[in-house]
């Protein structure tokens, strides 16, 4: 029986890139986004579904399960839509930004959750499991300064997915976390730094092989498709030239003498 598998923030970066990879690999994907543009161009790429809603408005929410409950069902859900605003510190951080993160790295999170797993456990009964994915971040297992506000919504996320994993204990249903480190995106450190463009190429500049959204969709895909009784809890990932979020080697590796 085919798998049917939805993945939020599907318009861009690791979501568009994750879309990609699952129907390389035979599946059937609803692709999940605001951008109704962005979403037209990805279906008419990959073949996938799609379907708009903001996750942080509960009846979008709302008409997302029961489109799926409509037209077949899933089978896997991966959460990926999040992201960051500002890198100032606890002190000066703006209140909004945090309102901002918090909804829609925590709460939008929760909400896809509580609304899609009635379906998953459905689809665990055809195919005998199913499975989440949440995409957090380094940010969520280690601070940094400036992390403040992302570090706090991620550091929530990281600890909803483990709280999850205890509540599912016992069900076919794998909880997976993919927590990645740098990934050279065009939006993420865009959104972050409020459009400014230059901030957003520092932060990748002199960096050797950032990782790429290809490199995080293989990982969930691969997460995905091991044999269901393999659960990869947690999977940090992270290019070489990172060691933590606030130890990054610039310019070429190369080994010491």
């Amino acid at each position: 029986m085919g798998r049917r598998v939805v993945v939020t923030g599907a318009s861009s970066g690791i979501g568009a890139a994750t879309v990609r990879t699952f129907r390389a690999e035979g599946w059937d994907v609803v692709g999940v986004a605001r951008r109704q543009d962005r979403l037209d161009a990805l279906a008419a790429e990959t073949g996938a579904e799609v379907f708009v809603a903001d996750l942080t408005k509960q009846e979008d929410v709302d008409a997302l399960r029961d489109h799926l409950a409509a037209t077949g069902g899933i089978h896997a859900l991966v959460n990926n839509a999040g992201g960051a605003h500002g890198l100032d510190s606890v002190e000066s951080s703006s209140i909004d930004d945090w309102i901002w993160m918090y909804e829609i790295n925590v709460i939008g999170t929760k909400r896809v959750i509580s609304a899609l797993l009635p379906l998953l456990r459905r689809g665990a009964a055809e195919t005998g499991h199913a499975d989440i994915c949440v995409v957090t971040s380094i940010a969520g297992l280690t601070a940094y300064v400036g992390g403040g506000g992302y570090n706090a919504a991620k550091f929530a996320e990281h600890a909803l997915t483990e709280v999850l994993r205890l509540e599912l204990n016992g069900e076919p249903i794998r909880v997976v976390e993919v927590a990645p480190g740098m990934v050279a995106t065009e939006e993420f450190s865009l959104v972050r730094f409020g459009g400014d463009q230059a901030r957003r190429n520092a932060v990748y500049e002199d960096v050797p092989e950032p990782l790429s959204a290809e490199d995080v969709a293989g990982t969930i895909v691969h997460a995905l498709t091991l044999p269901r009784h393999v659960d990869l809890d947690l999977i940090v990932v992270k290019p070489v030239a990172q060691a933590a979020p606030y130890r990054l080697h610039k310019g070429e590796l190369s080994v010491k003498d």
